[in-house]
């Protein structure tokens, strides 16, 4: 069983924090925090046959081998590396970055949908997605807040709490993200009479 990301007080200080940031907005902020966007299941054995692919090479070369020997020691390789580079500790981390930025923002629009960020009635909503495994943050904005917030200014954001979490402060990260966004959203959509909460002010744990 997977540990928690935040334990139940921080999961509280953050809610509280959408909640009071969307006081000052008519926007909408949902959390979404995840332990992998993706499980990358294939990148070991990626790598195993690469490295089998590579290794066997000099082996060929340099020793009178027979191909059956040859054909045996790099399958010995592939395995060994499939075995090796499986483990969530070490998986995670050989996962090349293009590979694992293409997989947050699949898993960020996915859950952008998903919890129907995008329905809300001024088409104001913000997703803040955090994938741990990977260390990245993406913040996803609806058309209405893409047209007048540059992204550049979400990543910024978004960069806090990658910085907070590397110091694991994980949280704060969040609160403070969700704070400057709150900020961002109250310049351009300010609160209004008929303002309701759309979207649930709870951070949801993936």
């Amino acid at each position: 069983m997977q540990t928690p990301c935040l334990n139940n007080e921080e999961a509280r200080h953050v809610s509280a924090a959408i909640e009071n940031a969307e006081k000052k907005t008519a926007g909408e902020i949902f959390v979404v925090v995840a332990h992998h966007a993706d499980d990358y299941r294939l990148v070991p054995v990626l790598w195993a046959g690469l490295a089998a692919l590579i290794l066997i090479w000099p082996v060929a070369h340099f020793t009178p081998l027979a191909v059956t020997s040859l054909f045996l020691l790099q399958a010995a390789i592939f395995l060994t590396w499939s075995v090796a580079l499986s483990p969530d500790v070490i998986r995670f981390r050989v996962v090349p970055g293009r590979l694992a930025e293409a997989a947050v923002e699949k898993a960020a629009r996915e859950q952008f949908l998903g919890h129907g960020v995008h329905l809300t009635s001024a088409r104001t909503g913000v997703l803040i997605y955090a994938a741990l495994a990977e260390r990245r943050v993406e913040i996803v904005a609806d058309d209405g807040i893409a047209k007048k917030v540059e992204q550049a200014e979400w990543d910024a954001i978004a960069a806090t709490v990658v910085q907070a979490a590397r110091e694991k402060r994980l949280a704060d990260g969040l609160v403070k993200a969700v704070e400057q966004s709150g900020a961002l959203l109250a310049r351009h959509f300010p609160p209004s009479k008929h303002d309701r909460d759309e979207l649930p002010n709870r951070v949801v744990e993936l």
